[in-house]
């Protein structure tokens, strides 16, 4: 069976990009103990990935780039934003370890929209937020194969995701 839409897709990847000295810098592996699995066409992954692997099937080996405007955009410095630090009090203190830099923390706009800051730095009454997705503006390198291709079931499409082992459970 090839890759195509409403087909739960299984694969293993190395991912790496290229870091600011031009070395390919490891990012993620995806292993065979622990695949990647998704439905294809409704995955949420960035759609050039998915073009990328469509009619492949089961253990073909793949190996592409993509561009950042293909994966998570170029890196926007506007995402860059300044937070007063008592927004991050829980009971009137903030959690010891919380406001590391690296650490990436759970938010949500004034709109009530969830997304994912990382912190940056941290000054006397302010943190430095980036709440660019970790690989905006990186060329993503994918080396991999696929393990599986198989027809969705009339409740993952029905739910939008994969069910089972690897999948959603509910």
């Amino acid at each position: 069976m090839k890759i195509s839409n409403n087909t739960v897709v299984s694969l293993t990847y190395d991912l790496s990009v290229i870091d600011e000295n031009g070395e390919k810098s490891h990012v993620e592996t995806a292993g065979a103990d622990n695949p990647m699995v998704f439905l294809y066409g409704v995955s949420g992954l960035p759609d050039k990935f998915e073009e990328k692997l469509n009619g492949l099937e089961e253990g073909t080996s793949f190996s592409f780039a993509l561009e950042s405007e293909d994966g998570y955009g170029d890196y926007d410095e506007n995402a860059l934003v300044n937070i007063p630090k008592n927004v991050f009090e829980v009971d009137g203190a903030i959690p010891d370890g919380m406001l590391e830099p690296g650490n990436f923390i759970p938010m949500a706009d004034s709109e009530g929209n969830q997304m994912q800051g990382q912190v940056v730095e941290v000054s006397h009454d302010e943190v430095q937020m980036d709440f660019n997705h970790p690989l905006a503006g990186k060329t993503m390198h994918f080396d991999g194969k696929v393990v599986s291709v198989r027809e969705a079931t009339k409740e993952e499409l029905a739910h939008g995701h994969v069910h089972g082992e690897h999948g959603h459970h509910h």
